[in-house]
């Protein structure tokens, strides 16, 4: 595959929400917002970047029967700094996405890529599968977010973009609004991909 497949392919042709469904839990929990799914999507790239970076570099070093272990602490260690990053940082956004942000270290999209990409491939195609797929893991929860604020509040980024008639569909800040805004988004891109395939 060329570089730019790599950096492409999790931002649609393999994006780690709609196409693996991977990452459903932080994904359904945090997306009720455009801000929460832009926090959350910063903190899981800048960890699946840093793990990516550091098991491409001692890949060889690591006993297979270790292996496993050493990438949790790895990407434990990274959670921990964007973690604490946003604690002192951005207090309410660490607030609002709460237990999310620690549980990074158990999502199966960063040990994924680790176990399955990053051990076996070089430091520049470990980097750009890292940014390709936080990039389209971002987009996923940014695009849900918008979709259930703007319908479920009547707001974007929490500033109020409908007059006072808007009834909200308070369905969509709710956990089944989650749901359904994930599953018209993955409708949507099958109808897309069936178009394609007809034509």
């Amino acid at each position: 595959m060329t570089l730019s497949g790599e950096l492409l392919k999790g931002i649609y042709k393999e994006n780690p929400v709609l196409r693996l469904a991977l990452g459903l839990c932080p994904t359904l929990a945090v997306s009720n917002s455009v801000i929460n799914g832009i926090g959350m999507g910063t903190a899981f790239t800048f960890v699946l970047l840093g793990s990516n970076i550091i098991v491409s570099l001692i890949k060889k070093g690591v006993p297979d029967k270790i292996r496993i272990p050493v990438y949790i602490v790895i990407i434990a260690s990274f959670v921990t700094i964007a973690d604490l990053f946003m604690a002192g940082f951005a207090p309410k956004l660490h607030k609002a996405l709460g237990i999310f942000v620690p549980l990074i270290v158990v999502n199966c999209i960063i040990l994924g890529r680790a176990e399955a990409f990053a051990s076996k491939n070089s430091l520049g195609r470990s980097i750009l599968d890292a940014i390709g797929m936080g990039i389209g893991f971002t987009l996923t929860l940014v695009f849900i977010g918008f979709f259930r604020e703007f319908l479920g509040d009547g707001k974007v980024l929490g500033t109020p973009v409908m007059g006072s008639s808007f009834e909200p569909v308070l369905l969509f800040i709710l956990p089944p609004g989650a749901f359904l805004s994930l599953g018209f988004l993955m409708g949507f891109l099958n109808w897309i991909d069936s178009k394609k395939v007809r034509k």
